[in-house]
């Protein structure tokens, strides 16, 4: 298969991922048109617009967002944070109030243990990225409503599209199942790598590896389950090195 014909492999993939996703939540008349608030427009990344300007233009565009119903309960919105040039990139679900609190992602005791997690992996954290699909706390830590994920989860698309991660890690059910278009549990999902494709701002496409796992606050109440974690980490650093003997190929 040429090269052109697997671009358009990816296009097609990507677009039965949005329309399984929306037949999943049981709708009708299906379309993949994003909700109105969050406009179609991609922000580039180029070699005379850096992938930091990208996200920083991204994140003056959600402005003081009020495009959802969890807007008059936050204190700070929570964009990502990390490394923009970063080759694994974190997907959670929602800010907590820690994160409401810093408006930083993962910075209570769920995120100090993803920073052991990061650290434990050979990385430190400014080495990642680190992101949510939603970017505004639920009131009293309840999960992400649907309605919620639909208007937000947008934002998040477009940050993967701009950071360009060779591997994304989705942090518990609701990152996997956004991530993945999947109402399959995470028990389910984790333990090997799934395929997200992707169209990005220049026209070209590819597919991202996405390795979903426990989320670090189900850890901290089920230390048994720390095992399989490190089993799906220890597959995301041997898919690391791997993409990097290739590249040193090349």
């Amino acid at each position: 298969m040429n090269l052109e014909k697997r671009s358009i492999k990816i296009i097609l993939d990507n677009v039965r991922t949005y329309v399984r996703m929306y037949q999943d939540w049981g709708l009708e008349g299906v379309s993949v048109a994003f909700p109105e608030a969050v406009p179609l427009r991609r922000t580039q990344a180029s070699p005379l617009r850096s992938k930091s300007a990208a996200l920083d233009a991204l994140r003056t565009e959600i402005g003081d967002c009020t495009r959802c119903k969890l807007h008059p309960g936050r204190r700070n919105l929570v964009f990502g944070t990390g490394n923009p040039e970063a080759g694994l990139m974190f997907v959670g679900e929602a800010p907590g109030e820690d994160e409401d609190r810093r408006g930083e992602p993962f910075v209570g005791k769920a995120g100090q243990l993803l920073t052991r997690i990061i650290e434990a992996m050979g990385l430190r954290r400014n080495q990642v990225y680190i992101a949510n699909i939603i970017k505004c706390r639920p009131p009293g830590n309840r999960n992400p409503e649907r309605d919620e994920i639909d208007t937000c989860s947008p934002f998040l698309r477009r940050q993967i599209e701009i950071i360009r991660p060779r591997i994304l890690c989705a942090l518990g059910t609701f990152a996997a199942q956004t991530l993945l278009g999947t109402e399959r549990r995470i028990s389910q999902l984790r333990g090997r790598f799934h395929e997200l494709p992707m169209v990005f701002s220049d026209g070209s496409s590819a597919g991202i590896r996405v390795m979903p796992t426990f989320h670090p606050a189900y850890l901290l109440r089920n230390a048994q389950d720390k095992k399989r974690v490190w089993e799906d980490m220890q597959l995301i650093m041997s898919e690391l090195k791997n993409t990097e003997r290739l590249q040193a190929r090349d």
